[in-house]
């Protein structure tokens, strides 16, 4: 098993001495508040930036879906669309608000981060949907927020990279070009069975429990598994997608399919930037303040943000 580096094992050390229960064996509102509550212990100071808005986007059923604009100018500039992750089930605006500030900032694009619909009040294929209507209205009225809307990027880390990865599928079908798909740890397969699952199955801080416990709140059946919504590694075809940039981590149940998804899209042609960060688990690019990989990898994202969307 690859080894931890010895800032992460500290860190998990801590997180176990603080004897808090798993997210798993919580209901799930509970465990809602417990992730809000400590998603940025670890987090590198909050940057300050020129514009900070809120507005809502609109869903196909007319719910207004909750967003937040980060940029660090008033121009015109690019955008990334940024889905949190959560397993679909926990995660806000508020529990990624750093990390949007950090790629707004260190890319010099604007974001904007949003509050699809979770689990379990709002199942499978509630979230994909949201992430593409939110999409679809972001590229049709991007010069309502001052942004252009020919420079488009999509992301999102976890359940916030699948959301990514279907919505770049989602855009080549409708001739909606995109500059990138910037995936962090993205889950993409339909089981979890592949051998970073077993080896991982216990965890540090994402195992297999927890991962049964999300994805039983958002899937009701193996066919929503099997759909290539739920797992884009089921899609048929993938050419013509936009360029990816991919962070994964070693000590993670995910690595294996994210390995599996680069694969995929280069055998389409696509390009892929793939990046695997030594000896770090799931959730480390919000640990800036402990893990240096964490701002390696904050550092390689917005790069790849800004060659993508920059003129």
């Amino acid at each position: 098993m690859a080894a931890l580096t010895p800032r992460m094992a500290s860190v998990i050390e801590r997180m176990a001495r603080a004897g808090r229960p798993p997210l798993n064996a919580l209901a799930p509102a509970e465990a809602r508040a417990a992730y809000e509550k400590g998603a940025d212990v670890l987090e590198v100071p909050k940057p300050q930036l020129a514009r900070i808005e809120n507005f809502t986007l609109p869903a196909r059923d007319g719910h207004a879906l909750p967003a937040r604009l980060y940029a660090p100018s008033h121009a015109v500039l690019p955008v990334l669309l940024f889905f949190h992750g959560g397993g679909f089930t926990v995660g806000s605006i508020g529990t990624h608000d750093i990390l949007c500030r950090v790629l707004s900032e260190k890319s010099g694009c604007a974001v904007i981060s949003l509050d699809y619909r979770l689990a379990p009040e709002h199942k499978f294929p509630t979230a994909s949907n949201d992430a593409w209507d939110a999409l679809q209205h972001l590229a049709a009225h991007a010069v309502q927020w001052g942004l252009d809307g020919t420079r488009i990027a999509v992301g999102g880390d976890s359940a916030g990279g699948t959301l990514a990865a279907v919505c770049a599928i989602l855009a080549r079908d409708a001739g909606l070009p995109l500059a990138l798909q910037m995936l962090i740890y993205p889950g993409t397969t339909a089981h979890q069975d592949t051998d970073s699952h077993r080896r991982f199955a216990t965890g540090p801080l994402l195992g297999e429990a927890l991962i049964s416990y999300f994805f039983a709140q958002y899937v009701n059946s193996k066919a929503e598994r099997d759909d290539w919504r739920f797992a884009p590694l089921n899609a048929e075809d993938v050419e013509g997608v936009a360029p990816a940039w991919i962070g994964l981590a070693e000590c993670d149940p995910v690595v294996d399919e994210g390995i599996a998804y680069a694969d995929k899209l280069r055998a389409a042609g696509v390009a892929v930037d793939l990046e695997i960060y030594r000896g770090v688990i799931h959730e480390f690019v919000k640990m800036g303040r402990a893990i240096p990989e964490a701002l390696q990898a904050h550092a390689d994202a917005a790069r790849a943000l800004q060659q993508a969307l920059q003129p």
